[in-house]
């Protein structure tokens, strides 16, 4: 079953919008992922990105590049990564979860071997930054065997070109990383958002999430005014960083949190229902 392709249609399907929420394996603790993912899931997220940490993240900003380092001063590796997926999977099979990481760790693991298993842990897609679609052929049998979706980046930059095949190499979503910069940039452009996806929109059906300068509920409503969905992730993180030696008041701050996203997504859902 393709559940991020599924789950995605089916919320655009009924005029609703998409919360996308990020954080990394192992941060604050190995033993704290799991539980923290199910929070997220009861808050209100459709999909779950669980970074992979890694010792260069360059697409990422200072707030997520630490808990990168706090995970890996725990050694989370490619593979606990996806033993957390199947732990999750084994109270929470609705939620879809994508890995989101950089091509290093999956090719010292092996294309075939880290397909196999993602999608035996439950791993419903990737998002790997580093890899551009044309350079992903190695990945697509593959990948389509296990039932694992590849998501691709569209930038402000990006030509109607090459959206067109990002978006034909895409599967479940496609990403448009906001702003010219890395994850936890400040300034966001609602307008500049909207004019982008009414191009994105004339080259492909294919569900638009956007991501990066996402930090509270006011600009998770706005983007969502314009877009299928929006993705947060340094916002989350900072929680992580800010109550990471207390799980419980964690938990409930990153609830609460995401609990709010998702009531300002869904007033756009509300308001194009009733439309």
């Amino acid at each position: 079953m393709l559940r991020l392709s599924t789950k995605l249609k089916d919320i655009v399907q009924q005029r609703g919008k998409a919360l996308v929420a990020y954080l990394v394996a192992g941060d604050p603790a190995p033993t704290d992922t799991v539980s923290i993912m199910h929070e997220i899931a009861k808050a209100g997220a459709d999909v779950i990105e669980l970074g992979v940490p890694f010792s260069d993240p360059e697409a990422e900003g200072p707030v997520i590049q630490r808990a990168h380092e706090r995970a890996l001063k725990h050694h989370v590796t490619l593979s606990d990564c996806m033993d957390m997926v199947a732990e999750f999977r084994k109270n929470d099979t609705e939620t879809a979860i994508v890995l989101m990481g950089y091509l290093n760790p999956i090719e010292i693991m092996g294309y075939a071997t880290f397909a196999k298993r993602a999608g035996e842990a439950g791993v419903n897609g990737t998002i790997i930054v580093n890899l551009p679609p044309e350079e992903a052929e190695d990945f697509a049998d593959v990948f389509a065997e296990n039932n694992i979706e590849p998501v691709y980046l569209l930038s402000p930059t990006t030509t109607d070109e090459r959206a067109a095949m990002v978006c034909a190499a895409s599967r479940g979503f496609v990403y448009y990383v906001s702003l010219k910069g890395p994850t936890g940039s400040a300034t966001l452009d609602v307008d500049d958002v909207a004019e982008k996806m009414g191009r994105f929109r004339a080259i492909s059906d294919l569900p638009v999430m956007v991501g990066f300068g996402i930090r509270d509920a006011v600009t998770a409503k706005a983007v969502t005014g314009v877009s299928d969905g929006a993705v947060v992730g340094t916002a989350i993180v900072k929680l992580m960083e800010e109550h990471g030696s207390d799980l419980a008041l964690l938990k409930r701050e990153v609830s609460e949190f995401v609990s709010g996203l998702r009531v300002a997504v869904d007033e756009h859902s509300v308001d194009e229902k009733s439309a």
